[in-house]
C-alpha cells in the first residue's frame, strides 16, 4: 500500500473494492430477502412467521449496501486498497479454510481439523512431520474430548468416527 508508482506491485484501487463488495452484499441481501419471502414474512395466528425477521435484517441490509455503493460510486478515491502481494497472503489463508468447511459435512470436523492443521503447519509455517503430526491429532482430540465428553456438545463427525463408534 506504499503507492509508490511501482505497477508491478499495485493491486485493486479502494474504490473498486468498495464498488465490489456493495454488489457482493446487494446480492447477499436479496438472496436473504428472497428466502425469507418464500419461509413467509407475514403474521401468523402463533406470531410472525419463520420469514419475518430475516425478511427485515435483509432489507436493513439491502439499505445499507446502497448507501455504500453510493458512496462508493461518488468518491474518486484510486488510492490502493491492497497490493497483490498482500492479497497473495490472504487468499493462501482463505482458500484452505474454504476447503476445510467444504469437507466438514463429509468427513466431520475432527478429520478436517487435523488436515487443516497439519496442511498450515507443513506449508506455511514449515514444521517437521513429527511435530505437525502430534499437534495436528491433538488439538482435535483435546476438541473431542473437551467439547464431546466434558460439555456434551456434538459436533460434526464423518465415516471415522462412525467406524469407531462415536
Amino acid at each position: 500500500m506504499s503507492g509508490d508508482g511501482n505497477a508491478a506491485d499495485q493491486g485493486p484501487a479502494h474504490r473498486t473494492v468498495e464498488i465490489g463488495m456493495a454488489i457482493a452484499m446487494g446480492l447477499f441481501a436479496i438472496l436473504v430477502i428472497y428466502g425469507a419471502w418464500i419461509a413467509g414474512v407475514g403474521w401468523g395466528f402463533e406470531g410472525p412467521k419463520a420469514g419475518f425477521f430475516p425478511f427485515i435484517i435483509g432489507v436493513i441490509l439491502l439499505g445499507a449496501t446502497a448507501i455504500n455503493l453510493r458512496n462508493g460510486l461518488q468518491t474518486s478515491d484510486t488510492k490502493v486498497f491492497a497490493e497483490w502481494s498482500q492479497l497473495k497472503q490472504v487468499w493462501a489463508v482463505t482458500w484452505p479454510i474454504a476447503v476445510f468447511i467444504a469437507l466438514v459435512p463429509y468427513i466431520g470436523i475432527y478429520v478436517a481439523s487435523v488436515l487443516l492443521i497439519a496442511f498450515f503447519m507443513m506449508w506455511i509455517s514449515s514444521y517437521g512431520p513429527v511435530r505437525t503430526a502430534i499437534i495436528a491429532i491433538s488439538v482435535p482430540l483435546i476438541t473431542f474430548l473437551v467439547f464431546e465428553r466434558w460439555f456434551l456438545v456434538a459436533l460434526p463427525k464423518g465415516p471415522l468416527e462412525a467406524m469407531l463408534g462415536y
